[in-house]
């Protein structure tokens, strides 16, 4: 079952609420927007991350191993597969996405993406210069972490969302990199930066 939002809103007659379903829900999406005149959006977003990340996701298990090892809680970081690309993003600006997506005269669904890849080692080595650390001292891949059936590439064509909406990232991959990192500092530090 589908997670779906309602927003209200006066500005359609044919609609009385907006609604944004999440990626997987796409026929269903297409299913209310003609069977019911529903004013309804899907998007599909990638990568979507912040410092609010869960700490199982790889991004987030680089900046708080990275944040350890700078305030000397921890020596080193095992890692799986350094190679393996994504379509990194920052989650406010997908959030962003999505509202306009909600504020657009036609009711339509997007992919939400960078268009940019970046591998785990490009993650990796933007988090340590960050702290002034070489990660090639502090990094162990680790076969444990390894995946039985990775996806080498991940990357969105976010084309349509610029073209339609205008929409374009704020946050570039450094400062993605430097804000989670940051985050884990401070957090790990107990609000002292």
């Amino acid at each position: 079952m589908p997670v779906i939002q309602y927003y209200a809103t006066g500005r359609r007659k044919t609609s009385a609420a907006r609604v944004f379903l999440r990626p997987g829900t796409g026929q269903i999406t297409v299913n209310h927007r003609e069977s019911y005149g529903l004013f309804a959006c899907s998007g599909i977003c990638f990568n979507h991350e912040s410092p609010r990340r869960g700490e199982e996701f790889v991004t987030r298990k680089i900046s708080l191993g990275v944040a350890k090892i700078k305030l000397g809680l921890a020596r080193e970081l095992r890692m799986g597969n350094l190679d393996a690309k994504r379509d990194w993003g920052f989650a406010g600006d997908y959030v962003r996405a999505m509202w306009m997506m909600l504020q657009h005269d036609r009711a339509d669904d997007y992919v939400i993406a960078t268009g940019e890849t970046h591998s785990v080692r490009e993650f990796i080595a933007e988090a340590f210069a960050h702290v002034g650390l070489n990660w090639k001292k502090h990094v162990i891949v680790d076969k444990r972490f390894l995946r039985p059936a990775e996806v080498d590439l991940l990357i969105g064509d976010r084309r349509k969302l610029t073209r339609v909406l205008g929409w374009k990232p704020d946050v570039d991959f450094r400062s993605l990199v430097r804000m989670m990192v940051d985050a884990d500092i401070t957090r790990l530090s107990g609000g002292r930066r």
